[in-house]
């Protein structure tokens, strides 16, 4: 049977722009899989979607008119169920043969498998494959119920009774298998070959479509709708690297992915068009501007090569008039009012200092068990004083204390008021403006980083420590009343907060100890607040630790034998320790090493109060002469190179005992009868074992 492309578009009204991408892929995805679960479409099938602001739409290759006819095997009942003791049918077999469309001749053909621990009886049948109309129509069902719509809307279809549910109101449909309607129906329409193109620039309207092939050409041509979103996206990109280019000065739009996705949902033909505003306005921060334009107009600001705010900015319009004029006047009327209240915010917040705002943190609530934002910044100043403390003393933590109490005032300004994403950044203006110190400016914005994965770090010591303190201040707070992140639910970000404590004391070097760290958070509550969670909280951060290792390139074996070393507990040395495992494991000694390993620390962990010491006098078997003395030789080496921070070497020197450690445990009964043998044996081995594992916890590198 000859096959044919296939084109499916349903028509909408404007769908909401931030899904559009994700509802297409779905949409198209879905439909594909589906076909292809009917065999309807084959393995040499391709799929091309379409989403625009109006329209979802599919195009697959090689469809045929019917699927091929298929064997199944249907499991009908256990044995003893459908087979009575003289194997004849039961009455419950034979009816569920009649169900199927078979009789009592079908018993004998029956096929008997296992079915975990019984054995079932199993119906084989040739199923007739699904023509298109009937396969069409169930795909496309299922294509729209699996779309992720968060919200659907319920309206009324044309006959004023029956009501249906989709994301928005549906007024078309197109099913075509090469120039062919299929009759299908979905949402209350018929499928037909007819569309519509753009609200005001369509050449005709409906716009005809001859076949499943033309969809995209016809309705570029006909309908001035550009339906590929990924085509659509790239046409605005090199428009605007254009309209760019004609400003000229080295000028060039903001990169933001984000936004060229939604500005994407948002037009079906393009037309970008340069405006600009007052001069005057640059006096605001950029920041402001920036976000006032992207968030609630949808622009694209200019900057300069110096990374500095041009008064021009780029319109995505969707539609294309002789002459622009009236479109670029317009926009740049309605950004004006936008630019003029960010003027006035920065003017009216920098009317009162930082300082004469932390009274008002304690009106904000923060929540409703952890009290307000003014109990929660006493809370990060008294952490960040400890830390500021331990890391440079009394200058450091007087300069933490400072920044920590002024890191959350730009709160209750008018223009985090207005914008919330821009707080910290409003906060570092404001501070330089009331003649703060650029450290402590820059603490008050760089305490939120990193904000997400991969953003950069606080810039000065004095911020690392304030976004410590704030990070840790959250996670206590959060573990210490309950509010844990559960599966892919995590409304805190505490998983995030965890993944920045980590990135800080690794990336920056810090000598600081995880235990203390969150003893401080907690120790900065008043007694009574939280339940004792520190443990859990440490050992969520771990976790954290360890994926974060794994994602630098790290097995999970590698990772728990640097993490578990005896001892360790600054994690910043972590790095060194896992390039020494590294190395370690490409030696060919290093399988032997961490097999014994694991056996001496079974056979330690199951006798109490062994001492790493060994008196010469009790040794008696070749084999465990020969490991104390390489001990002696090795071991001095081996604790020189650890203690010079050498631990690739050390590692490598300590391979030389994998020899006498065979030999030891084939010639050597450690379990002596005898308890001054046998208490001397395991010491020789403790002192093995300690010596082996300064490094890393060898054992967790054996299989």
């Amino acid at each position: 049977m000859t096959s044919k492309n296939l084109l499916v578009e349903l028509f909408v009204e404007e769908l909401p722009p931030k899904a559009l991408k994700k509802l297409g892929d779905a949409f198209a995805g879905v439909l594909f899989e589906q076909l292809k679960a009917q065999g309807l479409a084959g393995a040499d099938s391709t799929l091309t979607s379409f989403a625009s602001p109006r329209r979802l739409a599919a195009h697959v290759t090689d469809v045929g008119a019917q699927g091929a006819d298929r064997a199944v095997s249907q499991k009908l009942m256990p044995v003893t169920v459908g087979l009575d003791a003289s194997g004849s049918a039961t009455p419950a077999l034979l009816k569920k043969l009649q169900a199927l469309g078979a009789d009592a001749s079908a018993v004998a053909g029956l096929k008997r498998a296992p079915d975990g621990k019984a054995e079932a009886l199993f119906y084989d049948s040739n199923v007739k494959g699904a023509t298109l109309v009937e396969g069409l129509q169930k795909a496309l069902q299922e294509a729209i119920t699996k779309l992720p719509i968060p919200k659907v809307m319920t309206y009324q279809l044309a006959d004023g009774w029956s009501d249906v549910k989709f994301v928005r109101p549906a007024h078309g449909l197109v099913a075509l298998h090469g120039s062919e309607v299929v009759a299908i129906e979905a949402l209350g329409l018929k499928a037909g070959n007819s569309t519509h193109g753009h609200r005001f620039e369509a050449s005709v309207d409906p716009v005809v479509l001859k076949d499943a092939d033309s969809y995209a050409a016809t309705l570029k041509k006909d309908g001035a709708v550009i339906a590929s979103f990924a085509e659509r996206k790239a046409e605005i990109a090199r428009q605007l690297a254009a309209a760019a280019a004609k400003v000229g000065g080295g000028v060039k739009a903001i990169e933001d992915d984000a936004l060229l996705d939604e500005v994407t949902a948002l037009v079906e033909r393009p037309n970008v068009l340069v405006c600009e505003f007052e001069k005057e306005f640059l006096d605001v921060p950029q920041e402001c501007l920036i976000l006032t334009m992207k968030a609630n107009q949808k622009y694209f600001p200019l900057l300069e090569a110096s990374g500095k705010l041009s008064n021009k900015f780029l319109v995505v319009s969707n539609i294309s008039p002789a002459d622009a004029s009236a479109v670029i006047g317009g926009n740049e009327r309605v950004v004006r009012p936008r630019l003029a209240d960010a003027k006035f915010f920065f003017d009216q917040d920098r009317k009162k200092t930082l300082a004469s705002r932390v009274a008002g943190l304690g009106k904000v609530v923060y929540h409703n068990r952890l009290g307000s934002q003014g109990e929660r910044v006493e809370r990060v100043r008294a952490i960040a004083k400890a830390i500021g403390q331990q890391l440079g003393g009394d200058a450091l933590a007087q300069q933490a204390d400072q920044a920590a109490q002024l890191a959350k005032t730009d709160l209750v300004t008018d223009m985090v008021g207005e914008f919330p994403e821009l707080q910290g950044i409003m906060g570092r203006y404001y501070a330089l403006n009331d003649g703060l110190s650029s450290d402590i400016a820059d603490a008050i914005e760089d305490h939120y980083k990193p904000r997400f994965a991969g953003d950069e770090l606080p810039r000065h010591q004095v911020g690392v420590i304030v976004a410590l303190a704030d990070k840790l201040e959250t996670l206590v707070g959060m573990f210490g009343i309950g509010n844990l992140p559960t599966g892919d639910k995590d409304p805190f970000a505490l998983r995030r907060h965890a993944l920045g404590v980590v990135r800080m004391l690794m990336e920056k070097n810090l000598p600081l100890e995880i235990l203390q760290l969150t003893g401080a958070g907690f120790k900065a509550f008043p007694d009574g607040m939280l339940g004792d969670a520190q443990t859990d909280l440490s050992l969520f951060i771990l976790d954290r630790l360890k994926g974060y290792l794994r994602e630098g390139g790290y097995s999970a074996a590698e990772v728990d034998a640097a993490v578990h070393a005896p001892g360790m507990t600054v994690w910043a040395d972590i790095p060194r320790r896992l390039a020494a495992v590294r190395a370690f494991v490409a030696l060919p000694e290093a399988p032997a090493l961490a097999a014994a390993n694991k056996r001496i620390s079974n056979i330690l962990k199951k006798t109490e109060g062994v001492d790493a010491h060994v008196s010469e006098v009790l040794l008696q078997e070749p084999a465990e002469k020969a490991l104390h003395a390489a001990m002696q030789q090795v071991a001095p080496q081996a604790s020189a190179q650890f203690e010079a921070g050498d631990y690739a070497a050390s590692l490598q020197t300590l391979a030389a005992l994998r020899a006498p450690v065979d030999a030891f445990f084939e010639g050597v009964m450690v379990n002596a009868e005898q308890t001054d043998l046998r208490l001397n044996r395991l010491g020789l081995l403790a002192t093995v074992h300690q010596a082996m594992n300064r490094v890393a916890d060898l054992s967790r590198l054996a299989a």
